[in-house]
């Protein structure tokens, strides 16, 4: 395991694969730690250094001040990029990690070489939905809420063939620290990233499950149209962490998206 003091934190992260080629950086979702981006890291990092960390407030980072806008998650990472000193970086993010990088891209354009979205949008969600879903949390707790989240998050098909391992990402899940996952709801609820994503100029690729009950197609193709040249893949059989469920084929998609920008 390896920290590092980062932004007013201290990151988790990881640090892998060989110096010769552009790092690739994962950004984890709402309610999970970096170990969701395993089986593609793995892959990806035996040609290319590649990066995982545990955002604010989940895994085993920490942070003084949890709560914050997505601009604060997003200046997290620049601090943890420029400490290890990476520049230009292919920032993969799926659901709150896709804010994350989209901001990242507004506030350090010098970090970002290109972009992937991973089942996210410009915009996810209210600031009610959010507000209602924090209140659940703050009466019964996490595990009051998992089976929604589960069933979103998962398509049926993976539901009902793996529940040895529906049983140990429901674990992640609910042993996220509650403050944390609290400060990533607001931060959500309060972000709309519309603008930000019309003003991208890096080369973007938006990936979807088809099965996505979080931040479905329509959403991915909204956020794509938005974003200059940005293309859009969407993943059959998957819901919202195609990482998890199809790792093979997000690989792929990532692995082509990076060598079309010759990085």
């Amino acid at each position: 395991m390896r920290f590092v003091a980062a932004n007013g934190g201290v990151a988790h992260f990881a640090d892998e694969g060989p110096r010769v080629r552009r790092a690739v950086v994962f950004i984890n979702s709402l309610g999970t730690d970096f170990r969701i981006w395993g089986d593609v890291a793995e892959a990806i990092a035996r040609q290319r250094r590649v990066i995982l960390y545990d955002k604010r407030g989940h895994g085993l980072s920490t942070h003084a001040q949890e709560v914050g806008a997505i601009a604060d998650f997003s200046l997290d990472l620049a601090a943890l990029l420029d400490r290890l000193n990476v520049e230009m970086a292919t920032i993969v993010g799926v659901s709150i990690g896709g804010l994350i990088a989209q901001e990242l891209y507004r506030l350090r354009p010098d970090l970002v070489a290109s972009l992937v979205l991973c089942d996210t949008g410009h915009k996810i969600g209210t600031r009610e939905l959010f507000r209602a879903r924090v209140e659940a949390i703050e009466k019964d707790g996490i595990e009051s809420i998992a089976e929604g989240i589960l069933q979103r998050w998962f398509s049926s098909e993976y539901r009902k063939n793996y529940p040895d391992m529906m049983a140990g990402w429901r674990a992640m899940l609910t042993r996220t620290p509650q403050r944390g996952y609290i400060a990533a709801c607001l931060a959500i609820g309060e972000a709309d990233l519309t603008e930000g994503a019309k003003a991208i100029r890096a080369p973007t690729l938006v990936i979807v499950g088809d099965e996505d009950g979080s931040t479905p197609p329509a959403l991915a193709r909204e956020m794509t149209a938005l974003i200059p040249g940005a293309k859009l893949e969407i993943i059959q059989r998957a819901g919202h962490l195609p990482c998890i469920e199809r790792p093979d084929v997000v690989c792929g998609l990532i692995e082509a998206h990076l060598e079309e920008i010759v990085t």
